[in-house]
């Protein structure tokens, strides 16, 4: 059975440009998404990734983009994303397969849908779509369920985008406006002159730049950590699976207590199994043990505590490396864990009994990917008050593909020092209270220097 359905390839410029303004850290879809904002706000952008655009978790994501059922903290920035989303394909030329829909959460017991009554509560004050339907009415949006549910969270103006296709296309768009994008090729660290950033390393040579944005998903608590910077952030395994043969299906992705899934534009459907994610033990579980205790008490219904392979695999990750010496990131260029083809299973099996629709479906693909996640599930969207110049967007906790567009659109925001779009208070690193390490401000970064 195959893996990652095709991901649309981005070709890579064949030179590193000397300087630009700004350097961003990671192609997936906010590095992406930054890089276009800021193009656009005339900032000249170089895009450099380890490995392919979109080729973790951006392109092996779910593809809902919703605002409902945010975190508070993350509702405005789902509506300016949402914004952004339904005007992408005239302002990049190109179709990121996003198609307003509406999104449903079927709710089958009473527990769910009081979590849902008290997020609407909080939510009113954004004027939402969003309201809880009951009995024909829900009944109306979901032809072909056998399963009468006791209601479900509607928002209309919520839809999805296509994985495979959304964050190259947002490049192309990055490209056109005069952005390089530099593929295959690691960065290895940043350069400071007079306490702020003046540069970044790369396997390939130095570029001069004022401001460095570090958009590296799972690889960025490692790469923050060789600067000094404790950013909190541990992984979990998501899985899914791409479905073909499947009668008369909805077009718009419908969530249950143990379900999901959203139409492709391939005529298939991504399915999987809603509130289930594995949490590998990793060394930095210990590490961050009392930064994410509360979360794992308050999520133990939705995580799966395993240990296995990947604890030897970052044991045996450096975590310090000098500047002019090969980097993680160039060991590993992507991140492709093994699916889990029993939750798929599972998941199909569960959707089967409520949509008989897809009772004929066949799984032809299975993948997982690697989500990189905070303590409070909400990203950190912030400068790195220790290192001036240095940006951080990362830790989106499954979030990151709907609320893209936004983010990159704040970060842009925030590096060009205007008004940003959105209040960026609850993303600031510093909610977390960590310190940078006394390796910082032993000017470690000017002592790993690229020998010359």
């Amino acid at each position: 059975m195959m893996g990652l359905p095709s991901l649309v390839r981005v070709a890579s410029d064949d030179t590193l440009p000397g300087k630009v303004d700004t350097v961003v850290v990671g192609g997936g879809i906010v590095g992406s998404s930054t890089a276009l904002a800021l193009v656009d706000a005339g900032v000249s952008v170089a895009l450099v990734e380890k490995g392919e655009i979109g080729a973790e978790q951006s392109g092996r994501n779910w593809g809902w983009v919703r605002q409902m059922g945010r975190d508070p903290a993350e509702i405005p920035l789902a509506i300016e994303s949402n914004r952004l989303w339904r005007q992408m394909r005239q302002r990049i030329g190109a179709d990121t397969g996003y198609r307003e829909t509406g999104i449903v959460y079927a709710c089958a017991t009473k527990r769910e849908v009081a979590e849902h009554e008290a997020w609407l509560k909080v939510a009113s004050q954004y004027d939402l779509d969003s309201r809880l339907l009951r009995g024909n009415e829900l009944a109306e949006i979901l032809p072909g369920s056998r399963r009468r549910f006791l209601a479900g969270l509607y928002t209309a103006n919520d839809g999805r985008a296509e994985p495979s296709m959304a964050t190259a296309a947002i490049v192309a768009g990055a490209r056109n406006r005069g952005a390089r994008i530099v593929t295959q090729c690691a960065v290895r660290g940043i350069e400071t002159a007079a306490g702020r950033v003046c540069g970044v390393v790369t396997e390939r040579g130095s570029i001069a730049c004022a401001s460095v944005v570090l958009a590296g998903g799972a690889w960025s608590r490692l790469f923050a950590g060789n600067l000094g910077i404790d950013f909190p952030q541990l992984k979990v395994l998501g899985s899914a699976a791409r479905v073909e043969g499947v009668e008369d299906g909805l077009d718009m992705p419908v969530g249950g207590g143990s379900f999901s899934f959203r139409k492709r534009l391939d005529g298939g459907y991504t399915i999987g199994m809603r509130n289930v994610n594995i949490a590998p033990i990793v060394p930095d579980s210990f590490r961050l043990f009392a930064d994410f205790a509360p979360t794992f008490i308050r999520n133990w219904r939705e995580l799966r505590i395993r240990i296995g392979g990947r604890f030897l695999e970052e044991w045996h990750t450096p975590r310090r490396w000098d500047l002019d010496e090969a980097s993680p990131f160039e060991s590993v260029r992507i991140l492709d864990p093994v699916a889990n083809e029993g939750i798929n299973r599972k998941g199909l099996a569960n959707l089967t009994k409520v949509f008989p629709a897809f009772a004929k479906a066949r799984i032809t693909h299975n993948w997982s990917g690697l989500i990189d996640v905070t303590p409070d599930a909400v990203p950190v969207i912030s400068p790195v008050d220790a290192i001036p110049g240095f940006f951080l967007a990362s830790g989106f906790s499954g979030h990151g593909f709907g609320i893209g567009p936004g983010a990159g659109q704040l970060v842009s925001d925030l590096v060009r020092g205007v008004a940003p779009c959105v209040d960026p208070t609850p993303f600031r690193l510093a909610r977390f209270g960590k310190k940078p390490s006394a390796r910082y401000q032993e000017s470690a970064i000017a002592k790993r220097r690229v020998a010359k």
